[in-house]
């Protein structure tokens, strides 16, 4: 093993020291940026926040309202085809527009893309999202997407460091995820040892990814508005919520009442709630391949950690 002795940052580490300003109120700042993506040749305008793609906060519905601010949604990858079809021919252009198709990486999945992406030319961003960014079957799985898909706007992750950056960009992918382990409910580092300090990966991140003509995007650890600006910062082209867009009608998450209080519940998707919902449960994976009890008990004691509670924030019509 070899100790890093150089200082690595979070986005808690540091604050914004103040300069001097031409502007006169906060309400002329301008948020939206104009973007050219280095494959695919695509332009987009809007503000560079994407809802991150986990089944308790990018649903369609989310899609819509972000939408009308300029907003884009990675929608989460547990919809089906059918599903698909039914928002492609009920939302809108800017709708359309303004969302990520999300996949893993086997192969059914990979025909599932397709099958989403040619129900409409509208749909332009495929979100390629697996847990270790580090594993060569995904540079493998951007070079076979970019292929299928050209003139596509491509992202791909979840990474922490250049070399990896600039390994998916000269695979295919126009954008890359950048951030391991540093969700509100992401016990990624506890789980495995892996992570790195949210910001210092940004920032050498981006500088690789520019160095090349992509971009990245600042995946996981803002807590607050202060914290995505930071991440801006730091280089990333755009910021990736989660816990910050949990909690809303839109959201699709369950509602549970504790107390006489509303809440919505908001989970990594490695959890056990989302294993449960989505694959049959962690257990029964763990258990086909591994006997050992030792290791069954670790998985289930860990996973619990990873499901929250925020309170339910609900549109109330007057």
């Amino acid at each position: 093993m070899r100790i890093e002795q150089e200082l690595k940052l979070g986005f808690k580490d540091v604050l914004f020291r103040p300069k001097r300003s031409t502007l006169k109120s906060r309400s002329q700042v301008e948020l939206t940026r104009d973007f050219t993506f280095k494959h695919s040749g695509r332009q987009w305008s809007g503000t560079p926040v994407i809802a991150a793609n986990m089944d308790s906060v990018a649903s369609f519905e989310m899609a819509a309202a972000l939408a009308e601010h300029g907003v884009m949604t990675a929608v989460h990858k547990h919809y089906t085809v059918e599903q698909w079809a039914e928002f492609a021919k009920t939302a809108d252009k800017k709708t359309l527009n303004n969302v990520f198709v999300s996949t893993g990486t086997s192969e059914a999945e990979f025909e599932k893309v397709k099958k989403i992406m040619a129900l409409s030319e509208e749909f332009v961003f495929i979100c390629i999202d697996i847990a270790n960014g580090y594993s060569e079957h995904l540079v493998e799985f951007v070079q076979k997407v970019r292929a299928e898909f050209p003139t596509k706007v491509i992202s791909a992750g979840n990474v922490v460091t250049g070399d990896m950056v600039e390994e998916l960009i000269l695979a295919g992918a126009d954008i890359v995820k950048v951030g391991i382990g540093p969700g509100s409910v992401c016990t990624t580092r506890v789980k495995t040892g892996v992570g790195y300090p949210q910001l210092s990966a940004i920032i050498e991140c981006g500088d690789a990814a520019h160095g090349l003509g992509g971009m990245i995007i600042g995946d996981g650890g803002c807590s607050c508005a202060g914290d995505v600006s930071k991440a801006f910062g730091g280089g990333a082209d755009f910021v990736m919520l989660g816990g910050m867009l949990a909690g809303h009608s839109e959201s699709g998450g369950e509602v549970v009442e504790q107390d006489g209080k509303q809440f919505m519940k908001f989970y990594g998707m490695s959890s056990q709630s989302a294993m449960d919902k989505h694959s049959g449960g962690v257990l029964s994976t763990v258990l086909r391949k591994v006997k050992l009890f030792y290791f069954h008990t670790v998985v289930l004691f860990i996973t619990r950690f990873l499901t929250s509670l925020v309170v339910y924030v609900q549109l109330v019509h007057t």
